[in-house]
């Protein structure tokens, strides 16, 4: 395990001074002041038990020893959590992650306070991210600009909190509330098998015990009634131990026969189980306390984190079996499990020897060595739970509970790209109508910055690009890029886009920091800024840096992605964007100077800068539509288009550089504008004069570029 890995000297007390990582120390301090030592638990080492003196006042533990849940980063953080005895969480802090918002975005003081928000809840409370606390709820505030990662620090602290306080008794775990409907054993079929057929597909298991493992268990010492194994002893075998369950057919009548079998279901009561245990060695499983007080002290079942014994009375000798390929097995019994335990033959349970070692007159220790069953789905049927939609929500993966809360952005811009859809389709009416086109296409821009930007946090990212093709590299999951519902949909709808007509589209119409840009210059050419024409010689040759940019965080990717995505604040989304300028000075400093530039050059950061228009450029050579009109006057002797395109995307030969595109439409407004369009205007012209007749030739007004 990661975090035991960082723990020094487990195997004794260690005094809290020693405890790493030096961040956990610090959470255990601050959650309990008393601690002075702790030492790892018994039956899980990754759980410390914290002493005042030699006083247990609570447990530590870090999460990624029990979850691996990935974060927005597609990696897992981990937490430390400290419990007291009664099962509250008295601390909880972050102790690593590499989620970009945090590493350069939001202090990790922000990232504190919400932690420190989950001290005083217990570990079986129901908690949610936002929303209003009620009685079967406690909600604790988000931290805007990273909600997915507070979510997911969220799942693993109360989820680990559970399951640790339900393994160490302090709160229910997994309650008979909260488990699913009992096994229905399938009772009315029968099919004859073999002992070899029952071992193979589980039915029967099996844990063969050698002296080797038992000494090892120990640390080389020997177990009661043993002496330590010599080298050459260590593979023999202390015990060869099977079990099985024996109320199906198929298991109990072919091993017990039919007659026995009949006898023992007629012995079991409403609720009661019984199971076969079955062994040869050296070592017997029925302990000396069964003879002096009728307690089989060597075994146990455990299910759902709870353990009993057996006593006499759930006893029965095992003499005669009916399996003619079943080896010899000199010490066999059937146990019955009694109604009390509210035991579940469909779920997971084991069979657990214990084996003892004396150290002393009166001192003992234990070693339990666990034998796992699980019973074969085909044996048994259940019911479908019956749950809440707060229930049956809590059982999701991370990224559909997600979903779930996001359920008003998803359907908001699930209608955006709807729309944007249709007015692409339907482009060439729109354009014919100039001036509801522009306070179409205005609107669409304010939406795309205040709901998709500001609001949904749906900012797309050169990060994005280089964490996918990361995640190529080490291993794709589907849960890194489903985490954020926004980032998926909107990518799933660049990645159409960019095959369909490039990236003009998503530049254009879809990027918040694009849409600031543009209406900031829109308002700018109102207040009669003066604007700035970037000559195009000096204008082609500035497309080069936003090419470079990407190669060079491309490159440092594949070294270290951690330090491309710091390099990325070249974009300034994360500042303008995800944290609405709430960032420290440097930053909110580049941002506003792109932003003042752009006053007089139209978004001089997306033309020359920008990393993620660079990727999404290099695909749109691929592109399957050409709907961007074009007359053969266009660039010879006609510049007018050329001349009004605000980011210089067409040549002055008249064609359009679709890898600098933006899709704004102003080149199409003019293409059907008979009032503005010089070969319309000529068009329009000869019709009312008749100059389109032979011998009246009509000159096309020449636009030229100063």
């Amino acid at each position: 395990m990661l975090a035991l890995m960082l723990l020094a000297s487990v195997a004794s007390a260690t005094s809290l001074s020693e405890y790493e990582p030096v961040a956990g120390r610090q959470v255990i301090q601050v959650a309990i002041p008393s601690v002075t030592r702790y030492e790892p638990r018994e039956d899980n080492r990754a759980i410390q038990e914290l002493y005042a003196g030699d006083e247990l006042v609570g447990y530590a533990y870090q999460t990624l020893d029990f979850v691996q849940t990935p974060a927005y980063s597609g990696k897992p953080l981990n937490a430390m959590v400290v419990l007291d005895t009664e099962g509250e969480i008295k601390g909880a802090r972050v102790i690593h992650h590499d989620e970009p918002i945090l590493l350069i975005g939001i202090p990790e003081a922000k990232m504190h306070e919400f932690t420190d928000q989950y001290a005083g809840l217990k570990a079986d409370q129901r908690v949610t991210v936002g929303g209003k606390s009620s009685e079967r709820r406690v909600a604790v505030d988000g931290l805007s600009g990273a909600t997915v990662t507070v979510m997911v620090i969220n799942e693993v602290i109360m989820r680990t909190a559970h399951r640790v306080g339900g393994e160490l008794g302090l709160v229910e775990g997994v309650g008979v509330g909260k488990r699913p409907p009992k096994a229905e054993v399938i009772k009315d079929s029968f099919r004859q098998r073999s002992w070899t057929e029952l071992t193979g597909d589980g039915s029967i298991r099996r844990m063969l015990l050698t002296r080797g493992q038992v000494d090892d268990a120990f640390a080389g010492g020997p177990a009661e009634g043993f002496e330590t194994a010599a080298p050459d002893q260590r593979d023999e075998p202390l015990i060869d131990l099977y079990t099985a369950y024996l109320d199906v057919p198929s298991i109990g009548r072919n091993l017990l026969g039919d007659r026995q079998y009949e006898w023992l279901m007629s012995e079991l009561k409403e609720g009661e189980h019984a199971i076969a245990v079955l062994a040869t060695g050296s070592y017997s499983f029925r302990g000396s306390g069964y003879v002096r007080g009728g307690i089989f002290d060597r075994l146990q079942i455990r299910q759902f984190g709870d353990t009993f014994n057996f006593r006499d009375l759930d006893y029965y000798r095992l003499s005669d079996v009916y399996l003619g390929d079943m080896p010899r097995l000199p010490e066999m019994a059937i146990f019955i499990i009694r109604q009390q335990y509210n035991f579940d033959p469909g779920e997971p349970w084991s069979l657990e020897l214990t084996v003892k070692r004396q150290t002393g007159p009166l001192d003992s220790e234990f070693a339990v060595f666990p034998l796992e069953y699980q019973l074969p789905d085909k044996y048994y049927t259940r019911a479908e739970p019956e749950l809440t939609q707060e229930e049956w929500l809590e059982e999701q993966p991370m990224w559909v509970q997600v979903w779930y809360q996001k359920q008003f952005q998803i359907i908001v811009v699930g209608f955006g790209i709807a729309v944007l859809l249709f007015i692409l389709f339907f482009q060439d009416w729109l354009v014919q109508k100039p001036r509801m086109m522009r306070w179409v296409r205005h609107a669409f821009l304010t939406y795309t910055l205040f709901f998709i930007g500001w609001y949904a946090l749906g900012q797309l990212s050169i990060v994005n690009v280089l964490t996918f093709v990361n995640s190529l590299i080490s291993g794709f999951r589907w849960e890194t890029f489903l985490i954020d519902p926004m980032l998926f949909i909107l990518w799933s709808v660049v990645a159409g886009i960019v095959l369909l007509w490039g990236r003009a589209v998503y530049c254009g119409w879809l990027c918040p920091f694009g849409a600031l840009q543009e209406l900031t210059n829109e308002i700018a050419r109102k207040l009669k800024v003066p604007q700035y024409t970037v000559p195009f010689a000096v204008h082609e040759r500035l497309w080069a840096i936003k090419y470079i940019i990407l190669l060079v965080l491309f490159g440092v990717s594949l070294e270290s992605l951690a330090t491309a995505e710091r390099m990325a604040e070249v974009e300034p989304f994360k500042t303008a964007i995800t944290l609405r300028f709430d960032r420290t000075w440097p930053f909110v400093t580049y941002a506003l100077l792109l932003l003042a530039v752009n006053l007089f050059t139209r978004k001089v950061f997306c033309r020359y800068l920008c990393p993620l228009g660079a990727a999404l450029a290099l695909p749109s050579k691929l592109r399957v539509f050409d709907w961007l009109k074009r007359r053969k006057e266009c660039g010879n002797p006609c510049r007018l288009c050329d001349h009004e395109c605000e980011v210089q995307a067409i040549h002055p030969d008249g064609h359009i550089n679709y890898m600098e595109c933006h899709y704004c439409l102003d080149c199409q407004m003019t293409y059907f504008d008979d009032h503005k369009c010089p070969p319309l205007i000529v068009k329009r012209r000869g019709k009312r004069r008749g100059h389109n007749a032979p011998g009246h030739p009509e000159e096309i007004p020449v636009v030229q570029v100063n």
